[in-house]
């Protein structure tokens, strides 16, 4: 073989390497017409070729030249070297001519699995292979004391041994043979999942009955007892309220003012029996909401008609509502009335659109009226609050815009401002004359078929 490929500590010289196979030497012999060295066994094989020459400098060769070179031997069998299972941990370092003794005792030397395995192993490791990893091992069960191979052990009996002592898997707290593992968990277990037979969902077997004192559909019995069939728990309230003919129920008439109360299943009795006296008791009902609803109204058209003195009135329909005034002597319109104050004056628009006394056929006439209101009685009369009237020119530029005005303080001597009663229609006061049907025509007071007028009453006055 060439020469030596073991891990030396210290390079060694250059005339130790065979220039043939450029390893250390092994069995070195020495060239002595030209000097150089090789491994025997390299020169041998290198001559086998049939070429006697030297392989450095092509000289011929002798063997009678060839001698073994014991000094250079000696050196590199005196080289420190490193154990060949280095790799596998071995840490042995020392003499070359000491590697054999060591290998022989080496617990890195690789060596076969005496079970015939087909493992190959160090000595440090062949006894852990031979007691725990070996296939063809023999194993004993510690649970059903049989024998088994390493290879069956491991991938069959291991974990499966229907005597080995194991946990429940629900965590219940019980050990238990494999062997009864199962009808434990399926039958004895207390944290085993189990179905509620009446909603159908899955509980642990130690919180079911908790569950049925809960369960929306465990069967209960009506609390008034109607009926031997129990029903589920959600459904009571509903039975009880809709259907139940024992449960205590009042007279459909009682928001009419019957106190009348009794089984369910005699209410119809009850009903044939009362029917002239429910008549009685709705149409009292009737006449109480009648007169509620007019007070609501009364209330609600006093909240509208509340203003803050000032009240606008679109006259709609004008041409229609002139022409009638034309051909329909003295035609008044009256507006929606109004109140000057939330607790104030209580009055309305007059309005001859083809005139009234001195403006009838030329003018448009307006007057205001006082009429009989809710506060008349905490008022003070005679009515003195300053009047004015305003009729809008609804031209579309803000700035063109020609509004007409007319405003008056009353007289407290005159009748108009007294006191209305409710039974005297009020008189109006106002101007007959308040514009002309040639100015109405002369700009847009008249747009869209309407006007547009505003009375103010001054409130700056009023100390109610």
């Amino acid at each position: 073989m060439p020469g030596y490929s073991f891990t030396f500590v210290d390079k060694l010289r250059k005339r130790c390497y065979c220039p043939l196979c450029h390893l250390p030497m092994r069995d070195p012999v020495l060239v002595r017409t030209c000097g150089h060295r090789f491994c025997d066994v390299c020169l041998q094989e290198y001559l086998s070729g049939g070429i006697f020459q030297c392989p450095e400098d092509d000289k011929p060769l002798d063997y009678a030249k060839l001698y073994p070179d014991s000094e250079v031997h000696n050196e590199i069998m005196n080289s420190i070297i490193r154990c060949t299972y280095q790799k596998d941990g071995c840490r042995w370092i020392d003499k070359l001519q000491n590697l054999p003794n060591h290998l022989q005792a080496c617990r890195f030397d690789a060596i076969s699995c005496p079970n015939n395995c087909t493992a190959h192993l160090t000595k440090a490791n062949i006894d852990d292979h031979l007691e725990y990893l070996c296939p063809k091992r023999t194993v004993v069960c510690d649970f059903c004391q049989k024998e088994f191979s390493g290879q069956i052990m491991d991938e069959t009996h291991a974990g499966n041994c229907f005597k080995e002592v194991i946990w429940c898997e629900n965590k219940c707290g019980a050990k238990l043979e494999r062997r009864f593992l199962m009808n434990h968990m399926k039958n004895d277990c207390h944290k085993r999942t189990v179905t509620c037979q009446y909603c159908s969902k899955d509980f642990l077997q130690e919180t079911l009955q908790t569950h049925q004192y809960q369960c929306p559909r465990f069967p209960v019995t009506c609390p008034n007892r109607c009926d031997p069939a129990k029903i589920p728990r959600e459904d009571i309230e509903n039975h009880v309220h809709e259907s139940c003919p024992s449960a205590t129920i009042a007279c459909p008439f009682k928001d009419a003012g019957c106190r009348y109360k009794c089984p369910r299943y005699s209410l119809g009795l009850h009903m044939e029996e009362g029917v002239r006296k429910h008549l009685e008791l709705t149409c009292d009902l009737l006449k109480q909401q009648q007169a509620q609803i007019a007070q609501l109204c009364s209330t609600l058209q006093a909240i509208a008609q509340t203003t803050d003195g000032i009240f606008i009135w679109k006259i709609s329909n004008y041409k229609s509502k002139l022409n009638e005034a034309v051909h329909k002597s003295n035609k008044e319109l009256i507006s929606p009335p109004f109140y000057t104050s939330r607790f104030g004056y209580k009055a309305c628009l007059s309005v001859f659109l083809n005139g009234n006394g001195a403006g009838e056929g030329k003018y448009i006439s307006v007057y205001i009226k006082l009429l009989h209101g809710d506060y008349n009685n905490i008022l003070e009369w005679p009515f003195v609050l300053p009047v004015s009237f305003t009729l809008f020119d609804q031209n579309i530029d803000v700035t063109m815009r020609m509004n007409i005005s007319e405003s008056f303080i009353p007289d407290p001597a005159w009748k108009h401002f007294q006191k209305p009663c409710q039974s005297t229609e009020s008189l109006g006061f106002g101007y007959p004359k308040f514009v002309s049907h040639e100015i109405i025509r002369s700009r847009d007071y008249i747009k869209d078929d309407a006007l547009i007028l505003k009375v103010t009453i001054d409130n700056a006055q009023f100390t109610n």
